[in-house]
């Protein structure tokens, strides 16, 4: 098992930022690939963005690219993710997963370990 606790969710304006932090409980958190995940209410679990073991390469949806960066302290056992322009569509609650493969996946069965999310609401 992996625990993995986020934080960082709130209420902001649209046009506003946010910055959410996973972090890991253990030694392994540096060999995992780490990704974000979020599922706003009515809607099916939506890939964010993922990040390889060691912060190299990155991969983001569509939705978010230009405006929200992953990153990682493998020292700290932390995976982040720094949300600008924030619109109202990103209202979700937002999960960190690890995934024990090697390769960046967009899949949500890919990943073995998730957090138990934190909400992030966008308001007009």
């Amino acid at each position: 098992q992996v625990p993995l606790v986020e934080s960082g969710g709130g209420l902001v304006q649209a046009g506003g930022s946010l910055r959410l932090s996973c972090a890991a409980s253990g030694r392994n958190f540096y060999r995992y690939v780490m990704g974000w995940f979020r599922q706003a209410p009515g809607k099916e679990r939506e890939f964010v963005t993922a990040i390889s073991s060691s912060g190299g390469n990155t991969y983001y949806a569509d939705s978010v690219k230009g405006r929200f960066t992953i990153s990682r302290d493998n020292a700290k056992s932390t995976l982040y993710l720094q949300m600008n322009s924030l619109k109202p569509e990103d209202t979700a609650i937002y999960h960190c997963a690890a995934d024990t493969g090697a390769r960046l996946s967009d899949y949500a069965g890919d990943y073995d370990y998730w957090g138990q999310g934190t909400q992030v609401t966008v308001s007009s």
